[in-house]
């Protein structure tokens, strides 16, 4: 147990054969379970992931130490569950099998740690920290909040997680939030319940839907800093199509937000002027292109030129207002978090905690 609460581990692994075993073995000796999940990897994840599972259940002398084959029966001991989908369903699938189990089996807290090795089994307290101690529902690691953290991150990863983190920020109306694709994560077992599982993607834009669904389902989310690790593994993302996937689905994902938060549950002006920017800046850039083919053939643009100009500075100014309005919404859903305040803060209590105690006097 963490602070009190019951802690669970999913680590997810896909043709991560050199590295998930590793990853198992360095979870935290506080956390109480850890769901090994490979989504049917075609490697020799799996029989990694069974024979570190038997070794480090026998080791700690629980019963019913042979690994489960698909998703695992309840009721055991055992520190590591492994879980193997009958087919690849993809990560956000390998993530979801680990909540539903965790959460079945009373984990008050679960985080996820991929079987790639990229995420620091040292720091995992300060993911849980946010959650455990409920100023958070969902906590996930950002390593765009200092120079420092994203010093050994690509210019070119660095490039594609700045422009999701903009088009993250529409989708889910979490405007404060960073870094939406870091799958160092954790949530409460609360939190899992209040989600809809099933209508979140079973694919790598899993990160990104579930913000928007926890945004809808009102739960409060938390940035930790961290520092960007990478090693030698190899990803398996295809960016192009990922990219255009996840495009995609943030589009969905900000439509359906704002129409289930500002339409059918209660009514936000926003919606009005995200449609009125929209328009105007569709309609403004169009008519500029016009003006500038006809300015091209000879022909007068000027007058369409202006208008045009016109409207897409309405819509510029729309745009800004349905942002504004939008983050004024969700402000108190986003919860700022500095583990150095944090550590300033528990100091602080345990002085007044210490002021407080009955003293003993000294004769």
């Amino acid at each position: 147990m963490y602070k009190g609460k019951r802690i669970g581990v999913v680590v997810t692994a896909y043709d991560e054969a050199a590295f998930v075993g590793r990853v198992i073995e360095t979870v935290p000796s506080f956390v109480d379970r850890i769901y090994a999940v490979d989504d049917r990897s075609p490697d020799e994840s799996w029989d990694v992931i069974q024979r570190v599972a038997t070794r480090v259940n026998a080791e700690i002398g629980t019963e019913g130490s042979e690994p489960a084959v698909a998703v695992a029966d309840g009721g055991d001991d055992r520190r590591v569950v492994p879980i193997r989908h009958e087919e690849n369903r993809g990560y956000g699938a390998a993530v979801k099998t680990g909540y539903r189990r965790a959460a079945d089996d009373g984990m008050d807290v679960v985080a996820v740690m991929n079987g790639d090795g990229q995420m620091d089994p040292e720091i995992l307290d300060r993911i849980l920290d946010p959650v455990v101690e409920d100023e958070a529902d969902y906590a996930k690691g950002n390593r765009l909040l200092s120079p420092d953290d994203r010093e050994d991150m690509s210019t070119f990863r660095f490039v594609g997680n700045a422009m999701l983190t903009g088009l993250s920020k529409f989708a889910t109306g979490y405007w404060s939030i960073g870094d939406p694709q870091n799958g160092y994560t954790a949530i409460s077992r609360d939190a899992i319940e209040r989600l809809d599982l099933s209508k979140i993607t079973d694919q790598y834009g899993f990160l990104n839907h579930i913000l928007t669904h926890l945004n809808v389902a009102g739960c409060r989310v938390a940035d930790v800093p961290m520092t960007a690790v990478y090693g030698d593994e190899e990803s398996s993302i295809k960016y192009v199509p990922f990219i255009k996937f996840v495009s995609t689905l943030l589009l969905q994902s900000f439509c359906w937000r704002l129409k289930t938060r500002y339409l059918v549950r209660s009514f936000n002006p926003a919606i009005l002027y995200y449609g009125a920017g929209a328009a105007g800046l569709a309609g403004g850039v169009s008519g500029l292109a016009g003006a500038a083919a006809r300015a091209a053939r000879g022909n007068d643009g000027f007058s369409g030129g202006v208008a045009s100009f016109v409207a897409v500075l309405l819509g510029l100014i729309s745009l800004g207002t349905a942002i504004r309005l939008d983050a004024e919404a969700n402000e108190d859903l986003e919860v700022p978090w500095d583990e150095h305040e944090t550590a300033e803060r528990e100091r602080g209590l345990e002085a007044v905690s210490d002021e407080r105690a009955p003293r003993q006097s000294i004769e």
